[in-house]
């Protein structure tokens, strides 16, 4: 594929994912309110399972070689799903909102950034620093409206930096140890690691009770089938085809989007102070992607 064709290609995944990414607060959110959090997983991994059968039988995936490839995709599966989720979806159960949860995770790419400047010899242009700072100063105003410090305990803020230690890792770690991995295996393979971890956990601290209802199986749905296949599978994309630094900077959207979206499903209209963050984050978010652009990374596949 020419190298036009695939930037058109991967801008038009890029907006899928933060469509569906930013959208899936409010899935999380209306989940939330039948099921504790590890409960919560536990079935969305258990239909995720099930919606992937049929795929690996109809079209074989080329399953890991040996017992490191396995390792390594088990790794990246606890640390995204598990670790990632786990976090974010009790730090909202424990009484933190979507918006301060959001904003702590978006400092992601900040993360990310350094990490690859440091450890793995990614050079960071000047114009990139400038874009990441910017859009986690956009992302602050697009939340501030919600932001209450009343909210914040340390059980809630705790989670958000799991969540935030648990995304940036396995970005790396899978970017690093599996890039070529298939991902129709991987997401077999992470789903079944996640749910054999998360399953204890909701019968241990949780009692794995559940208020089965039409809105927790729409949830549920949404989640697994546009967030963690098609969603995460899209993320993987990127990563093969861009730097670290430009995929992880179109983190700072998905709060953005939920904002718009909570306005347009909820009539709850944004103030002035947030449609200016939302530019503000449109802008660095530019000047993040614009700046690998100029010096590519080369393609993987």
């Amino acid at each position: 594929m020419d190298a036009a064709r695939r930037g058109w290609l991967d801008g038009l995944l890029a907006w899928y994912f933060v469509a569906v990414w930013g959208s899936g607060y409010v899935a999380t959110k209306v989940g939330l309110q039948y099921a504790a959090p590890f409960t919560f997983l536990s079935l969305r991994f258990a239909f995720g399972l099930l919606c992937l059968l049929p795929i690996v039988l109809l079209f074989p995936p080329a399953w890991p070689r040996d017992r490191t490839e396995l390792g390594h995709l088990v790794v990246a599966g606890l640390l995204m799903h598990a670790v990632q989720l786990g976090g974010s979806h009790y730090a909202q159960y424990l009484g933190m909102s979507a918006g301060v949860a959001a904003l702590v995770i978006a400092c992601q790419p900040i993360l990310t950034s350094v990490i690859s400047w440091n450890f793995l010899g990614e050079k960071v242009l000047p114009r990139q620093w400038l874009g990441i700072a910017l859009g986690l100063a956009g992302v602050t105003l697009v939340v501030w409206h919600k932001f209450d410090i009343r909210e914040v305990t340390w059980g809630s803020f705790a989670g958000t930096l799991v969540a935030l230690g648990g995304v940036t890792a396995a970005t790396l770690y899978q970017r690093t140890f599996s890039p070529r991995a298939d991902l129709k295996a991987a997401a077999v393979i992470q789903f079944s690691a996640s749910l054999a971890v998360l399953v204890p956990l909701g019968y241990a601290f949780e009692g794995f009770k559940v208020t089965f209802t039409w809105p927790l199986a729409g949830a549920i749905a949404f989640l697994v089938i546009f967030a963690s296949i098609l969603a995460v599978s899209v993320l993987h994309v990127l990563m093969r085809h861009n730097e670290a630094t430009r995929v992880t900077s179109m983190m700072y959207l998905p709060p953005v989007f939920a904002v718009a979206l909570e306005a347009a499903v909820f009539g709850v209209v944004p103030s002035g102070l947030a449609f200016a963050g939302m530019a503000l984050t449109c802008a660095g978010v530019a000047l993040a992607a614009l700046g690998a652009l100029r010096e590519p990374s080369p393609a993987i596949d």
